[in-house]
């Protein structure tokens, strides 16, 4: 009689989880849940909510909180508030919360059941130990792949109705969920194979992000109340990948720190400015560029960022702004990059590509992963290019190399040129023929440098916006004069 009764609650939770779990509503975006105290009081306070899901979803709230709230954000109720616990003798807020149940190991095995069809196996694998180890690396757990039988955290990249009562549906809205410790699927993760995943820019949904976030509550971690947590329930897009305090206060909490990971009392102190490079044949050490006054070797939009690369610094403007510690050495983010380059780009794949000379290096984020290379090897008949732009809808041959009037269309993928001859950069009506650099913007506009001027490109009407050239310096770093 009592199993009859329990399994008929799990199918009444199953049903109202079905009915609120954060869907988008069609015909309008707004957005409210019931919470689960109010809809089963009983079956929260006895625990026996079996489907405990972490659903990534668009949504956004009336027009008083719409800036705030019109992000991506986990559709897993919030718990209520929780009070004070004790921190070293201190009475402090717990912000971060627990599902209220752990792991009952240390040492887990994980599987990749199915991939998305955007990245390589390879590098699908590599995503998801970086988002593994951010856990791992302050706490005695550790995480290793098996690829047949059984696995205590099973990943799989599934579309629709996929056997859990929890449906994906299609591009946009739900992108992963999640099971918690002591529910019958414990350990489980899917993944929406119909979505855009990419790794690292705003082309798409960061798998990395989700990966790390949907990991967070596998282990028993529910959503964090601190804003920019990897656990807040608010999607953000934030590179390197690190956790929050109140992140490793609350996997701590449930696992122990890391035997090597010693508490640190105070945030350390801001790193000195990076020393300027090194020039052995002059004996001489070279002052850092000044971006109000200079022209650049090279810019990339890169991870959704834009990075001006000047005489082995690099100088990193994200929303507009530029980034505190920069300029810093480009060296910091990519060991064994030369340091003048001529070109750089980042593929649909999320790889960073740098030129010097005749040669050319490939980055994983800030992994080496091929370098150096000749560019012969390419198709191109040139060495030196001065500018390197991916851009357009083609969807193979979508990066174009510039050099002294002339351009080439390239493929990564292919990792060839589609024609060894030279198409003339009269095809690029108001831009000029030699250019230093070129990146493409958030909106699909392409910008080509010149010395201390840029110009910008109209991708509908194929021609340069009126009003251009105007002067990096004023435009991208508040400089008051050219």
């Amino acid at each position: 009689m009592r199993t009859s009764l329990l399994m008929c609650c799990c199918v009444l939770a199953l049903l109202w989880l079905q009915s609120a779990r954060c869907l988008p509503v069609r015909g309008h975006s707004h957005f409210k849940a019931t919470p689960v105290s109010e809809k089963f009081p009983d079956l929260k306070k006895r625990g026996k909510v079996s489907h405990a899901q972490d659903v990534m979803k668009d949504e956004s709230l009336s027009n008083n909180t719409r800036d705030a709230w019109n992000r991506p954000r986990c559709g897993v109720p919030d718990f209520p508030s929780q009070k004070g616990v004790h921190y070293r003798g201190r009475q402090r807020q717990r912000r971060f919360v627990l599902y209220g149940g752990r792991l009952n190991k240390m040492d887990l095995t994980y599987r990749i059941v199915r991939f998305p069809w955007q990245m390589s196996d390879e590098k699908v694998r590599r995503v998801f130990q970086e988002a593994l180890k951010i856990w791992s690396d302050v706490t005695p757990l550790t995480f290793t792949e098996v690829h047949s039988g059984k696995a205590d955290i099973r990943v799989d990249f599934t579309r629709y109705w996929h056997g859990d009562d929890l449906p994906f549906d299609g591009p946009g809205g739900i992108l992963a969920h999640a099971f918690f410790p002591r529910t019958h699927r414990q350990g489980d993760v899917h993944f929406d194979y119909d979505e855009s995943w990419t790794l690292g820019n705003h082309m798409g949904t960061d798998l990395l992000q989700v990966a790390a976030h949907e990991f967070g509550h596998v282990l028993g971690l529910q959503h964090s109340r601190e804003p920019g947590a990897v656990m807040s329930a608010y999607y953000t897009f934030s590179y390197p990948l690190k956790l929050s305090e109140d992140d490793r206060r609350g996997i701590q909490f449930l696992y122990g720190g890391h035997p090597q990971v010693l508490p640190s009392p105070s945030p350390p102190p801001p790193p000195p400015p990076p020393h300027p490079p090194y020039n052995p044949e002059s004996n001489e050490i070279p002052t850092i560029p000044d971006a109000c006054h200079t022209d650049f070797d090279a810019v990339s939009m890169i991870r959704g960022e834009l990075f001006f690369f000047k005489s082995g610094y690099v100088w990193r403007i994200r929303d507009g702004h530029l980034e505190s510690g920069y300029p810093a050495l480009a060296s910091r983010h990519w060991r064994g990059i030369p340091d003048n380059i001529d070109a750089a780009f980042e593929d649909k794949s999320g790889n960073i590509w740098f030129f010097q000379g005749e040669n050319y290096w490939v980055f994983d984020a800030e992994m080496q992963i091929q370098a150096p290379e000749s560019m012969r090897s390419l198709g191109l008949p040139v060495s030196g290019i001065q500018a390197a732009l991916r851009w357009g809808h083609d969807s193979n041959y979508n990066t174009y190399f510039f050099k002294s009037g002339s351009y080439w269309k390239f493929s990564p993928r292919e990792n060839r040129v589609d024609s060894i001859y030279p198409r003339s950069m009269q095809d690029w009506i108001g831009i000029p023929e030699d250019v230093d650099a070129a990146f493409r913007d958030i909106y699909g506009y392409a910008h080509f440098i010149r010395g201390r001027q840029y110009w910008k490109f109209d991708p509908v009407a194929m021609n340069s916006l009126e009003g251009y050239p105007r002067y990096v310096g004023m435009d991208f770093f508040s400089c008051r004069t050219a």
